[in-house]
C-alpha cells in the first residue's frame, strides 16, 4: 500500500461516520489508507456518540466530531447550525460513508469542495464525486470504504490492492483495561473464553442458545472461565445463555459496559465466539482468536478483518438472504450449525 503515498500536501478530510459499530471498526481501514495516500492528511469523523469512543482508539483520526442527530431525522435547523460550524475549519474534502440523503447535506451545507460518495438515495448535487457500485470490484463493505480514499480511475486499475487492504486495528489504554477489571472484579487467572450471542440487525444473525451453552460447558469444564458481552438489547440473550451456570465460572457483561469497557475488556480475552456484529469486528480489531458465526448474512461481504479469524456456516439453498427474520420460519442457516463446527475451528485458532 505504500505505493499509494501521492502527497505530502496538508489536507482536512471530513468523514461522515456511518452509526453501526461494526462498520465503524471497518471505516478504519479507509482512514489507515487515507494517511498511506496523503502523509499530512487532517481526518476528522462526524459520528454517533457511542462510536465516538471508539474513534479515541484510533490514532489515524485527528478529532472525533459527536453527530447530535438521531438515524432517520432530519432536524435540518440543527443540521444548518452544524454545518455553519465545520464551514469554519475549511475542510478540503468530505468522504460520506451512509447511502442516505440526509447523511450528504451537512458536507454540502458547509461547502466543503469536493464530496465523495457512493450512489445511494437521491444525492444528486449534494455530492459531486458520486461513485456507481460495482461489485466486480467492491462487493465487501470495507473495500467500498476504501475504494472512495481513491479516484474511480486509479482504484480500478490497481484492484490488487484489495487483498492487501490495511486491517482495523484498535488499542485500548492500558489504564482503560486496568481500570475496566477492577470495576467488574474480574481477573486473568483463568483462560477467558468471551461469547458475544446478540446482534442488532435481528433474530437470523442469532446463533442458538444451547449451543453458546455447550461451548461454555466444555471451556468451564476444562478450567476456564466465560464473560458474555452485548448491549441492553442483548442481556436477555446472555441471561438465558448464563442460566444454567455458576456466577463464579460465567460474568454476564452485557447492558453493563460502555463501549470502552467492552473494548477494553474484549482485549483480554484467549478467545471469542461471536455472531457476526459489531462486537465480532471490535473483538478482531484487537487481534483477539475469533470465531465468527454467520446466518442469513454473508461472511464474504462483511468478514472479520483479521488473520487470526476463522468464520463458520452451513451451506443451504437459501442461504445468504440478508433478511433479520427467517422467511420460512425454520433458521436452518443457524440450527444446523452444530457447536462441533465451532469447537473445531477454535482448534484451529
Amino acid at each position: 500500500m505504500s505505493a499509494f503515498r501521492v502527497s505530502k500536501t496538508p489536507l482536512k478530510i471530513l468523514i461522515i461516520a456511518p452509526s453501526w459499530v461494526g462498520d465503524m471498526v471497518l471505516a478504519q481501514s479507509l482512514f489507515k489508507t487515507l494517511h498511506l495516500q496523503y502523509e499530512n492528511a487532517q481526518i476528522d469523523v462526524l459520528a454517533p456518540k457511542w462510536n465516538c469512543q471508539l474513534l479515541d482508539m484510533m490514532p489515524e483520526v485527528h478529532q472525533s466530531i459527536v453527530m447530535p442527530i438521531g438515524h432517520g431525522e432530519l432536524r435540518l435547523k440543527l443540521r444548518m447550525k452544524i454545518a455553519h460550524e465545520l464551514k469554519k475549519v475549511a475542510y478540503d474534502w468530505a468522504i460520506i460513508l451512509p447511502n442516505s440523503f440526509k447523511s450528504a447535506l451537512i458536507p454540502w451545507l458547509a461547502n466543503i469542495p469536493k464530496r465523495s460518495g457512493w450512489r445511494g438515495e437521491f444525492r444528486y448535487g449534494l455530492l459531486n464525486d458520486m461513485r456507481k457500485p460495482d461489485p466486480a470490484v467492491c462487493a465487501m463493505t470495507v473495500q467500498r470504504y476504501v475504494a472512495l480514499a481513491f479516484s474511480k480511475a486509479i482504484f480500478v486499475v490497481k484492484k490488487s490492492a484489495q487483498s492487501s487492504l490495511p486491517h482495523p486495528q484498535l488499542h485500548p489504554s492500558k489504564q482503560s483495561i486496568k481500570e475496566s477489571m477492577i470495576y467488574f472484579g474480574l481477573d486473568v487467572k483463568k483462560p477467558i473464553l468471551a461469547l458475544c450471542p446478540g446482534a442488532e440487525f435481528g433474530q437470523a444473525k442469532k446463533w442458538p442458545t444451547k449451543y453458546f451453552q455447550e461451548l461454555a460447558r466444555k471451556h468451564i469444564n476444562e478450567g476456564g472461565q466465560v464473560w458474555l458481552f452485548g448491549s441492553r438489547a442483548d442481556r436477555a440473550s446472555c441471561e438465558d445463555v448464563a442460566k444454567p451456570f455458576n456466577a463464579a465460572y460465567m460474568k454476564n457483561l452485557a447492558g453493563e459496559t460502555t463501549l470502552i469497557q467492552a473494548v477494553a475488556l474484549l482485549s483480554q480475552a484467549d478467545q471469542v465466539v461471536a455472531n457476526d456484529s459489531g462486537l465480532m469486528h471490535v473483538a478482531a480489531a484487537l487481534g483477539r482468536p475469533v470465531v465468527a458465526i454467520y446466518g442469513s448474512t454473508s461472511e464474504s461481504l462483511t468478514p472479520p478483518l483479521s488473520e487470526n479469524s476463522v468464520t463458520v456456516s452451513v451451506e443451504i439453498d437459501c442461504r445468504p438472504c440478508q433478511k433479520r427474520e427467517c422467511p420460512y420460519g425454520h433458521y436452518r442457516c443457524l440450527e444446523e450449525l452444530k457447536p462441533e463446527s465451532v469447537i473445531n475451528a477454535l482448534a484451529q485458532l
